[in-house]
């Protein structure tokens, strides 16, 4: 089971899931390069792009000898992720999507400031994008939809704003901001993979996503119609309240329809 995180995270957003998995799977959750303890190249020697970024992945799968293998992608992890299906699909045995988001009605408004910098990329545009990586977003991320806050462990936001705060990964972030485009651009040969190899699909979001709405998770269905979607009561890092049952759903769905 690959297990591949999003924005601003790293592989630490996983420490509540692993014990749900690794009794049964093998359980690899990588940081992708300038995240977390992965090593944050300069950017005068690695183009930070979803698509470098998703060969580098595909190669350290590779590296591991994981010739076949589950994976749970989340956010950026979606982009990265579906990357790799694309690249080489009969190397995925199922996805599980937790607002891994592939469909444009999954996108809310408030990609909106990161939409005008697609449209003009100006460095008043970039800079407009700056508020993303601020402790106050890392924290609205992570309640924001959440019923009870207080439930939300503050020692995941805090080493992401860690992480954040190391020299020269604001513009690397900024870079990555800027790409999302081409992940968009992406959506329709992703659809036609899905639709064409039916992969096994348990799309568990968070339904308070402000970012990945809830419609992202039911498209999934238009294309692979034995989908399963499921909800919980939580917003975009859902796993921080809902580890346990997204944990028991994934052991469910990979047992009955990969074993």
């Amino acid at each position: 089971m690959l297990l591949l995180h999003g924005f601003p995270s790293a592989s630490h957003m996983f420490r509540d899931l692993i014990p749900e998995l690794a009794g049964r799977y093998h359980v690899v959750a990588p940081d992708l390069p300038g995240f977390g303890m992965t090593e944050q190249p300069a950017r005068s020697a690695f183009a930070y792009t979803f698509a470098n970024i998703a060969k580098v992945i595909g190669r350290f799968t590779e590296v591991l000898g994981l010739e076949k293998f589950a994976i749970y992608v989340f956010d950026y992890g979606a982009p990265v992720g579906f990357r790799l299906a694309l690249a080489h699909p009969e190397r995925i045995a199922a996805i599980v999507t937790q607002n891994g988001n592939t469909y444009l009605e999954g996108v809310s408004e408030a990609f909106a400031p990161i939409q005008a910098y697609w449209n003009e990329p100006s460095q008043a545009n970039r800079d407009a994008l700056r508020g993303f990586l601020a402790p106050q977003t890392t924290l609205f991320q992570y309640t924001n939809g959440v019923p009870d806050p207080a439930l939300v462990s503050p020692d995941g936001r805090n080493l992401d704003d860690f992480y954040l705060a190391r020299p020269g990964n604001d513009e690397i972030q900024l870079d990555l901001l800027g790409d999302y485009k081409t992940n968009v651009a992406l959506y329709g040969e992703i659809q036609a993979y899905l639709r064409n190899r039916r992969p096994p699909v348990l799309a568990i979001w968070g339904k308070n996503d402000p970012f990945f709405i809830p419609a992202g998770a039911e498209a999934f269905k238009r294309d692979v119609p034995d989908a399963e979607i499921r909800f919980v009561d939580s917003g975009h890092f859902a796993l921080e309240t809902h580890a346990r049952e997204i944990g028991a759903a994934m052991r469910d769905f990979l047992g009955r329809r990969v074993g």
